[in-house]
C-alpha cells in the first residue's frame, strides 16, 4: 500500500533551520505532484508549498514564502523541505501528501502521511 513518512521534524530556536523529509513508498512517485501543510494546534490544516513532478515548478503560501524551499528526488522516492528563519509561528504538525495535481487544497491530494511535529521557540 501507499506510504509516506515524514522526519526531521523537532525542536529549535526562532531564527534557526530544519529540513523535513517525506519518504514515499507503494506509488509512481514520480508521476505525482507532492506538497506540505501544516496544521497548527487547534486551527485548520494549511497549505505550505507544493512542487511538480519533475520538481519545475513550485509555488509557496505567502507566509514561508523566501524563506522554505520545498524540492524532490525521484530517484530516491523522497520530498524535502527545507525550513529557514523560522519563526514561532511556524509551530505545527507538517505533513506531506501526494496527488495528480499541484493544487493548494487538502482536498486534492490523495496520500497523506502520519506528520511530524516542529516546534520553533522565541
Amino acid at each position: 500500500q501507499v506510504q509516506l513518512v515524514e522526519s526531521g521534524g523537532g525542536l529549535v530556536q526562532a531564527g534557526g533551520s530544519l529540513r523535513l523529509s517525506c519518504a514515499a513508498s507503494g506509488l509512481i512517485f514520480s508521476t505525482y505532484a507532492m506538497a506540505w501543510f501544516r496544521q497548527p494546534p487547534g486551527k485548520e490544516r494549511e497549505f505550505v508549498a507544493t512542487i511538480s513532478w519533475n520538481g519545475d515548478k513550485t509555488y509557496y503560501a505567502d507566509s514561508v514564502n523566501g524563506r522554505f524551499t520545498i524540492s524532490r528526488d525521484n530517484a530516491k522516492n523522497t520530498a524535502y523541505l527545507q525550513m529557514d528563519s523560522l519563526k514561532p509561528e511556524d509551530s505545527a504538525v507538517y505533513y506531506c501528501a501526494a496527488g495528480p495535481y499541484r493544487v493548494l487544497t487538502p482536498r486534492g491530494y490523495s496520500y497523506w502521511g502520519q506528520g511530524t511535529q516542529v516546534t520553533v521557540s522565541s
